[in-house]
């Protein structure tokens, strides 16, 4: 895909007043949801040109490329938006197994259960002040 028709895709993605647009991370071969993220224009045309995903990091505000620091960085398969075109879906091989920064292969590792208490139903596959601190 060439310049052009990043631009043409960009201008067909309805961001919101902030400028970010909804993403939901999905691994391509399980269809798990791994993570819902942010991105701009700028990390839209990053991810689109170097095949990774980035996101615009609300928490540092800046744009980062996922896995810059841990080195499990996504690798994208495929990027659809929805019927309003203010959210995308990519579909990720992600590398090193978690997607979730505290070490979870997905950021969904919690679940509500019915008598209404917090369960963890995933396993932590790094632990997350080895790979951060500092």
């Amino acid at each position: 895909m060439g310049e052009k028709s990043y631009e043409t895709f960009l201008s067909l993605v309805r961001f919101n007043e902030s400028g970010l647009v909804p993403v939901i991370v999905q691994d391509c071969e399980t269809g798990e949801v791994l993570t819902l993220a942010y991105m701009n224009k700028d990390a839209i045309m990053q991810t689109l040109k170097s095949g990774k995903a980035w996101y615009w990091r609300r928490s540092h505000g800046r744009l980062m490329m996922k896995g810059e620091r841990s080195g499990r960085v996504q690798i994208v398969k495929e990027v659809r938006f929805d019927c309003d075109a203010d959210a995308l879906l990519i579909k990720v091989e992600q590398v090193g197994g978690a997607a979730c920064h505290e070490g979870y292969r997905s950021c969904f590792f919690r679940r509500l259960r019915e008598d209404g208490t917090i369960e963890v139903c995933s396993e932590r596959l790094f632990d997350p002040k080895e790979v951060y601190s500092g």
